[in-house]
């Protein structure tokens, strides 16, 4: 019996209407090459994101496979990586996890109370009014929500523990560096077109996000900012104050794992070369790794050039996730 069958049995007792229903709409989940896709809630430091598990055929055979966490860039969705990259992975063979970060398309807000905080009860209950967070860029946070991913994933019956693969792409190109130099549970790393910290903040941009954490912390304006120093063309508002000091290539030294790196030659959102290549140049004195670019800037990668660097990310994973 497969996976899928299994679930189906977990239903139990069903109005035979709602039965019919039910099977109809998990029947809509399956895709192609008998991949399955099934949306979970992943919960990150108490607020519920929104995922999709994605199963490759044969999952629930007995063996265990090996896994992918997808993570997307400073505001991209898992819309994005469901249509154009975790098909790909789980038709060969992966487990592939995608999510969006909280406060994101799906997820829940992370909610901040206006006005006093009232006594808590016997219960440790309250009544408040409160403000959601939406659509706030904070790495800290980003990563915070990719570490309870790989918790969900890592938690999944059927899945390799020792066979876990990352992959970011732009902002979070630079997460995996972190994270996976960080967590032990992370085998393979990819990651494509991502801003590793340096460049971009010249004395005066530091002076301003210096002050913009002062005028948080004296309660001068929201203690997460919404709707503030947007970016042309980018949705989404970037939190200054902790985007300052986060930089993942002071991180690149200890990590210990495969990692491929995908550039454009022509990327115009930061210099790729003090980036993606420096990102490179640590990481391969102590791990197998692979400097790869493609011609183009920098949103190339996700139009002409997304099924040759996809291709590039899944024969990594294989390679090093495969092979037992």
């Amino acid at each position: 019996m497969n996976n899928f069958a299994r679930r189906l049995m977990t239903l139990g007792a069903v109005a035979a209407l709602g039965f019919a229903f039910v099977i109809a709409a998990l029947m809509g989940l399956a895709a192609a090459d008998g991949v399955e896709r099934w949306p979970i809630h992943i919960w990150s430091d108490g607020t519920r994101m929104a995922g999709d598990l994605w199963l490759p055929a044969g999952f629930g055979d007995g063996s265990d496979k090996p896994a992918i966490l997808l993570t997307h860039g400073w505001g991209g969705t898992r819309e994005h990586l469901n249509r154009a990259y975790a098909p790909k992975f789980a038709a060969a063979g992966f487990v592939v996890l995608t999510f969006d970060y909280r406060g994101w398309a799906d997820s829940h807000s992370r909610l901040v109370i206006i006005g006093e905080q009232p006594q808590p009860d016997a219960n440790g209950e309250a009544t408040v009014r409160v403000r959601a967070i939406r659509e706030v860029v904070d790495p800290h946070d980003q990563i915070r929500d990719i570490t309870s991913a790989l918790d969900y994933l890592s938690g999944e019956p059927g899945v390799d523990h020792d066979r876990i693969g990352i992959w970011g792409t732009s902002y979070s190109g630079g997460h995996v560096i972190h994270v996976g130099a960080r967590d032990d549970r992370v085998a393979v790393i990819v990651s494509q077109v991502g801003y590793q910290g340096v460049g971009g903040w010249t004395p005066e941009v530091r002076r301003f996000a210096r002050q913009r954490a002062v005028d948080k912390a004296r309660g001068k304006i929201d203690p997460i900012p919404q709707g503030i120093d947007q970016i042309p063309s980018r949705g989404g508002t970037p939190d200054l104050a902790k985007m300052l000091d986060h930089r993942p290539i002071d991180w690149a030294g200890a990590v210990r794992v495969p990692t491929l790196i995908i550039d454009v030659t022509e990327e115009e959102l930061f210099d790729h070369t003090a980036n993606g290549r420096a990102v490179y140049d640590v990481i391969r004195q102590n791990a197998a790794a692979v400097y790869q670019t493609f011609p183009g800037k920098h949103y190339s990668i996700y139009g002409r050039h997304l099924a040759a660097a996809s291709s590039a990310a899944l024969e990594w994973f294989q390679k090093y996730l495969m092979a037992r």
